[in-house]
């Protein structure tokens, strides 16, 4: 009796072992599990910082369509007055020398006589300034009066002189108020052909002289003005090609130059302005338009 129950013991003790034994490889094995997660784990982590680093390889600039200064005028007059007539639109398309609008002053009125008359008298003044001069060695008198006859006609020179001058820095034509007469309204023109934008006056409005009237722009060469920080500064040389899109034109892209770098830097964020040229206009660029750009890689 006594050697079974030490038989029957033994054989408890062993099975119990036993799966002592198979609960610590259980936990041994549940142990290695992490590990191989963390590996995973870390594995994605370079991946995310190759990509990263794939991104910032291809980086994009922001910035907007302009017209250079020489495509965009300011129409203002050195002389002041009341707008008689208005005859174009926010956004209408005008032509070189197009009358755009007229202003009514009476001082142009007299500007235009004085013009007018020292025309006739420096003629007059002239020819009578040659003949005194033909009889100057005569005697003592008429050498007196070719001076006075030289003096009177150059002052008259120098008056016209300054007529002519301020008439065309008003822009008007010389030979039309010789052959027509006398306008009654100073005629504001179109300095070249483009569109009128800034129309921030109406008929009536009384303009102190160099206060504008309108700015035409003339948008068929467009350029882009990108915002570009220091770090990627090296990265911008003149003729290097560039890939733009245009926000609101979908993923189209059109192509540009780089032309200028701007040679200062914004206090506000210390950006760059770098201006390149449009190669492929679209009547639907207007300057003032954001649009996005990248470097095309070079071979």
């Amino acid at each position: 009796m006594k050697t079974y129950l030490i038989i029957a013991a033994a054989m408890l003790l062993a099975g119990c072992s036993e799966k002592k034994a198979a609960l610590n490889n259980d936990t041994a094995d549940q142990a290695v599990l992490p590990e191989t997660k963390i590996s995973e784990d870390n594995a994605d982590s370079i991946d995310a910082v190759i990509n990263a680093s794939d991104v910032a390889n291809n980086r994009t600039f922001n910035g907007i369509i302009m017209v250079s200064p020489q495509q965009k005028a300011t129409l203002s007059l050195t002389m002041g007055g009341r707008i008689h007539s208005l005859s174009i639109m926010p956004g209408q398309h005008v032509k070189k020398d197009q009358v755009v609008a007229t202003i009514d002053n009476p001082d142009f009125i007299e500007l235009q006589h004085t013009y007018l008359e020292a025309i006739a008298q420096v003629d007059y003044l002239e020819q009578e300034y040659k003949r005194q001069n033909s009889l100057g060695d005569i005697d003592v008198a008429s050498k007196k009066k070719v001076q006075l006859a030289k003096s009177e006609y150059l002052a008259m020179k120098s008056h016209l002189e300054a007529a002519m001058a301020r008439l065309q820095t008003l822009g008007v034509s010389l030979d039309k108020v010789l052959n027509e007469g006398i306008m009654t309204y100073l005629p504001v023109t179109a300095p070249f052909t483009g569109y009128a934008t800034n129309i921030n006056v109406n008929v009536g409005t009384y303009l102190e002289p160099g206060q504008p009237v309108c700015d035409i722009i003339d948008k068929s060469k467009p350029l882009l003005q990108l915002n570009v920080y220091e770090k990627d500064l090296s990265l911008m040389q003149e003729g290097r090609k560039i890939l733009f899109w245009v926000n609101g034109m979908g993923s189209n892209d059109f192509e540009a130059e780089i032309v200028a770098i701007d040679q200062s830097i914004d206090s506000r964020d210390y950006s760059i302005k770098v201006y390149a040229q449009v190669k492929n206009e679209r009547e639907e660029f207007r300057p003032g338009m954001y649009v996005r750009a990248k470097l095309v890689e070079e071979n």
